[in-house]
């Protein structure tokens, strides 16, 4: 309910409002990422939940760094989390997994989607590398033709063993 002196604002407004620059909104950021390019600098991607920090996630980013100058992580929002990975999840909220990703090194900029997959995002950010974890497959990414078909490459990187969330979940660490 709309009442006099109050404003609609979305989860992007909030949770910048409560984090300055920690999160950008996709609109705010793809301005940013252009003035990047235009540098001559290289934008790279990734997404997921990242629900429970672990080394595995943190060996990821800083290898997804390395593959260029700037590391943009889209963080999956809770209701997104929550279709993906079941009713419990996710474990942390979409504040506290941002917070815990804007203290790496790696990370240079945080923004969030709601959707199942990245792939409007990626249209909007236009990434020159999108990266993957391990488990996964360019074969079997939804986002990879997308990545190609705006002039980007994709990169599947290294798995660390036994290092994903709902292993550490599914054993007991939580």
């Amino acid at each position: 309910m709309r009442r006099p002196g109050t404003a609609v604002c979305t989860w992007h407004d909030l949770l910048e409002a409560v984090q300055p620059e920690a999160v950008l909104a996709p609109e705010r950021l793809a301005p940013l990422l252009d003035e990047v390019r235009e540098r001559g600098r290289t934008v790279v991607f990734t997404n997921g939940c990242f629900d429970v920090l672990h080394r595995g996630h943190v060996a990821y980013l800083e290898q997804a760094k390395q593959l260029g100058d700037v590391l943009v992580v889209a963080l999956n929002s809770d209701a997104s989390v929550s279709r993906l990975k079941g009713p419990k999840r996710p474990v942390n909220t979409l504040e506290d997994r941002a917070a815990v990703l804007r203290g790496l090194g790696s990370v240079d900029h945080i923004t969030v989607f709601e959707e199942d997959t990245p792939v409007d995002l990626i249209r909007l950010l236009r990434p020159d590398v999108y990266v993957k974890g391990g488990d996964y497959h360019t074969d079997l990414l939804t986002e990879a033709p997308v990545v190609r078909e705006l002039g980007g490459e994709v990169q599947v990187l290294d798995y660390v063993p036994d290092q994903s969330s709902t292993s550490i979940i599914n054993r007991g660490g939580l």
